[in-house]
């Protein structure tokens, strides 16, 4: 995708475009469990988990542990046909640590998902401190033949702010774990998250910065939000945790985005809860509405992804 097109037509390089222009027709991806702990859990890295994370905020109903993946991936294999009239699959490793185990039982997995005949590839979400060079040798083998994106939680590139929330790695080891997937044939997603307590919107940016000058495929990008037994909903009952504000959140996003490098696909720009376990903040937006809400703002600007980045390059060589 040239800047151009993203500068006169969708402002974003959109991960769905990526995909469609890869294979060819609309891809979808669905959700599976593969039984996954995480060792922020199990007592190996730390315990509790994160302050923020409960994995039914964002997990589908069909998805647990207890089904086979085959049936997970059939049930929604059958909803995004429905829905999104989607043709094939990229199957989403994506409760807890999902390179945090033998490889023998990783092989079983990746292989089952891949299996099926409208699968045509698989992501992987996983930890930077989780991901063994085992675990990589698999992955690129299989990328040999097949899409392989392996999704990395980075959340925060202040060291202070992931030992708050209790992230139990450093930017260190992501830079580390960056460093021994580049050039694998894999394709590697960042997951950052806004508006942790203390966090400014320029600390914010600089991860734009550093994203775009690393090996970084696609970005997932989300606002922090509290959900019904995490110590985020503590703290926030508290007084400790303040959200930022819809507007606040919004033009972060399009800060970011001019900032960020135009070849780097965007997978997300929003994470919500099911109101059942909601707590906080509560902007009653679905997802392609905060697309929507970007997007616009962008062309209001007259900006578009990478903008402030060419700009700079631009003045750089004179």
């Amino acid at each position: 995708m040239t800047c151009d097109l993203i500068h006169k037509e969708l402002r974003i390089n959109a991960y769905g475009s990526f995909l469609r222009r890869r294979f060819g027709c609309r891809v979808s991806k669905v959700n599976v469990d593969g039984g996954f702990t995480c060792p922020n859990r199990d007592g190996s890295r730390g315990t509790g988990g994160c302050v923020y994370c409960d994995n039914s905020s964002f997990s589908p109903k069909d998805t647990q542990a207890v089904i086979p993946i085959e049936e997970q991936m059939e049930a929604g294999m059958a909803y995004h046909r429905q829905r999104l009239q989607s043709e094939k699959f990229l199957v989403y490793f994506q409760k807890f640590t999902n390179t945090y185990a033998p490889v023998e039982r990783l092989a079983d997995l990746y292989r089952r998902a891949l299996d099926h005949p409208d699968v045509v590839g698989i992501s992987v979400g996983t930890r930077p401190d989780s991901i063994s060079d085992q675990a990589i040798d698999l992955l690129s083998e299989l990328a040999r033949d097949r899409y392989v994106c392996v999704e990395l939680g980075l959340q925060s590139m202040d060291d202070a702010i992931l030992d708050r929330i209790n992230r139990g790695h450093t930017l260190a080891e992501y830079l580390q774990t960056m460093e021994r997937l580049a050039g694998r044939g894999i394709d590697i997603c960042t997951h950052l998250i806004y508006g942790f307590p203390g966090e400014t919107r320029a600390a914010f940016l600089k991860s734009a910065r550093l994203l775009s000058g690393l090996p970084v495929n696609s970005l997932k990008l989300h606002q922090l939000h509290a959900v019904e037994g995490t110590r985020l909903a503590k703290w926030y009952r508290e007084g400790s945790y303040v959200p930022i504000t819809l507007d606040e959140y919004l033009g972060a996003t399009c800060d970011f985005l001019e900032e960020l490098s135009p070849t780097i696909s965007i997978q997300r720009l929003y994470g919500s809860a099911p109101l059942a376990i909601r707590v906080a903040p509560n902007w009653n937006l679905k997802n392609n509405q905060m697309w929507f809400a970007v997007v616009n703002e962008l062309k209001r600007r007259g900006s578009w992804q990478g903008c402030r980045a060419e700009s700079e390059m631009q003045a750089a060589n004179g």
